[in-house]
């Protein structure tokens, strides 16, 4: 007696509409696709409860021939491919011949079409996979999918869906991929008869606004990169826009939806240094390439794939990114750096001399003290000093009015650089003044740059670190005076197993350091990094020997390179309530000008934003 049987065909379809239709935003995301196969420039979606009752997708495409109606429905027919060689360069979205089938097996679906070159419309209907005959219909055009009752015959399987607004959220969800990946059509969605989205067709920046939200568009950068076949393009939003979760994740790969490992690891080493290791980016990226080189058939899902050169795709993407997000501050993505102020090289780090107090407020001061005459005038083509109104009343209210008349008069001298041009070369103009000794105010040809000093210093040493590293070493600076510390029995069994061995001297020396065993609980340092010298020695080596002790000296100099150099960073940055001349402000928005990833500190904060003459206008309601 043969214990082995052959399975019913609907039996088979039940088990493979497991894998295929997993709820109803599954069964949705293949009608979807399916219209779109069909060259449909207009769809629209209907639900009832979630798309567990009802499911039903309209759209205007090339429809199904009469005689295909019944093969729609069977199992293992397509109309998108015919042999080994179709599959392995399928560019259409559906391929299987598997989603209609399976859809049909598990509830009560019909489907009504018009061909092209048809004079009517026919509908056919399966209930539980039991077709039926198909018969003329009403259609204008295209096809009607209609789908209901989700696992109403197999009532196991419907008991794991979820409450009718989670099931909705993820049909939702499959809308907006779908709705994302072409822009160039119409789409429409209702639930229990409101209707909830609309989105004509139009440029892909607006699809993007329209989807995925104004404030994600106003954050985000647009990307299109081509290398070696490869294309990168759509639309990245800046580290300053992170999020607590991936919802905000969208890649396509020829225009298919995708979750892949090796296209997300990219990502996120091309955000890794802008981004708080617990946040995660917000992005809409398309990448196209030759359709032989990359397998859609993983899985029945068809959200995971495979590329024939992975490792060249990763480099392409991660390289894509990370030179749009390293473009420095206010320019192009040319990457063009703007020419230097003529003024000597500044140390921000410079304090206030010894007993003198802090000043409480500011009061008069001359923008143009350190710059070479007539400099702002010609930048911003302000009036000459000589065409200033000395008896104006500002004069008496302790501000200095030729420096007045230097910020704020209109570019209306002729040999002054228009806006545009200000703006190209000085995207975060000059500097006006400190506030609370924490944040720098600068002037600009669109209105006011406000900066976080500490947060943009310790980007730019961080970059000037990682710079020196990647040459070989970091500069050393050996110190006047040595400076000792009590160290506990960890630091102290760190140094000693850093200097017992080459590698280990030699891994201090790349960091710019040395250390030295005075006693068994003291340690002295005698050199650091020669651009921190202005540190503080003892706090920056505790720094260094801890992850030394973590990680050991192989690992700091790979894996945990970046973390380290942030640290250092830090340690050197110009802190709050240290007070910066003119000049030194002015030197800062140079050096972060020209610095890539200035935009952001270490951890993908903002380091400055501009607030524009319109917003001023707008804040103090004038013209109103």
């Amino acid at each position: 007696m043969s214990l082995i049987k052959l399975l019913p065909d609907q039996l088979i379809s039940q088990i493979a509409a497991g894998e295929v239709v997993e709820r109803p935003a599954s069964a949705l995301k293949e009608l979807m696709e399916n219209s779109l196969d069909a060259g449909s420039a207009d769809i629209a979606v209907t639900l009832g409860q979630g798309g567990v009752k009802l499911l039903r997708v309209t759209d205007d495409g090339n429809g199904i021939p009469h005689g295909d109606l019944t093969l729609a429905l069977t199992r293992h027919a397509t109309s998108k491919i015919a042999s080994l060689d179709d599959l392995e360069s399928v560019a259409s979205l559906g391929f299987r011949g598997e989603a209609l089938a399976s859809i049909a097996s598990i509830s009560r679906t019909s489907i009504t079409s018009r061909h092209a070159e048809a004079s009517h419309a026919w509908r056919i209907a399966a209930d539980g996979g039991l077709l039926g005959d198909a018969s003329p219909a009403a259609l204008d055009r295209g096809t009607i999918v209609e789908v209901q009752d989700i696992y109403f015959n197999t009532p196991a399987r419907r008991k794991f869906l979820k409450t009718e607004q989670t099931e909705f959220g993820h049909c939702e969800e499959a809308f907006r991929r779908i709705a994302l990946s072409r822009p160039d059509v119409g789409f429409m969605l209702q639930h229990n008869g409101r209707a909830l989205m609309r989105l004509a067709p139009g440029a892909a920046k607006r699809r993007f606004t329209e989807v995925l939200g104004p404030d994600f568009s106003a954050e985000a950068f647009e990307l299109d990169e081509s290398a070696g076949g490869l294309r990168l393009w759509g639309m990245a939003a800046k580290p300053t826009f992170s999020r607590s979760a991936r919802d905000t994740q969208y890649v396509y790969v020829n225009g298919r939806f995708v979750r892949d490992k090796l296209i997300s690891h990219a990502i996120r080493q091309a955000y890794q240094d802008v981004l708080h290791h617990d946040r995660h980016p917000a992005f809409a990226l398309f990448l196209e390439l030759d359709p032989t080189l990359v397998d859609v058939n993983v899985h029945p899902s068809k959200t995971e794939v495979r590329f024939r050169e992975g490792q060249a795709v990763h480099r392409f993407i991660f390289h894509a990114l990370h030179k749009a997000l390293a473009t420095p501050v206010g320019l192009p993505a040319n990457g063009l750096v703007p020419p230097p102020v003529a003024a000597p090289a500044i140390s921000y780090s410079s304090g206030i001399p010894a007993g003198q107090p802090y000043p409480r407020q500011q009061g008069s001061f001359d923008l143009r003290a350190n710059e070479a005459p007539g400099f702002y005038q010609t930048l911003f083509g302000g009036l000459p000093r000589e065409a200033v109104d000395t008896s104006s009343p500002l004069v008496s209210s302790g501000i200095n009015q030729p420096d007045m008349q230097a910020t704020l008069a209109p570019p209306q001298a002729s040999s002054g650089l228009s806006p545009e041009q200000a703006t190209q070369e000085y995207p975060l103009g000059f500097a006006l003044a400190q506030l609370h000794g924490v944040y720098v105010l600068a002037q600009n040809a669109l209105g006011l740059i406000v900066v976080d000093m500490h947060a943009a210093h310790e980007r730019i040493m961080y970059e000037r670190l990682k710079n020196a590293l990647d040459g070989d070493s970091v500069p050393m600076q050996p110190l006047l005076l040595p400076v000792s510390f009590n160290a506990d029995r960890f630091e102290v069994a760190t140094v000693q197993e850093q200097l017992s061995t080459p590698e280990g001297q030699q891994t201090l020396h790349q960091l710019g350091f040395e250390i030295v065993q005075l006693s068994p609980s003291t340690l002295a340092v005698r050199a650091i990094p020669a651009m921190l010298q202005d540190a503080d020695a003892v706090a920056l080596a505790r720094d260094v020997l801890r992850d030394l002790r973590e990680y050991g000296g192989s690992r700091v100099l790979t894996e945990r390179r970046n973390e380290l150099l942030a640290t250092m960073a830090c340690h050197a940055a110009v802190r709050a309530n240290r007070i910066l001349s003119i000049q030194e402000m002015n030197a800062l928005l140079r050096d972060m000008e020209a610095t890539e990833r200035s935009g952001q500190c270490n951890h993908g904060r903002p380091t400055w934003f501009q607030a524009t003459m319109a917003d001023l206008d707008k804040m103090f309601m004038r013209g109103k």
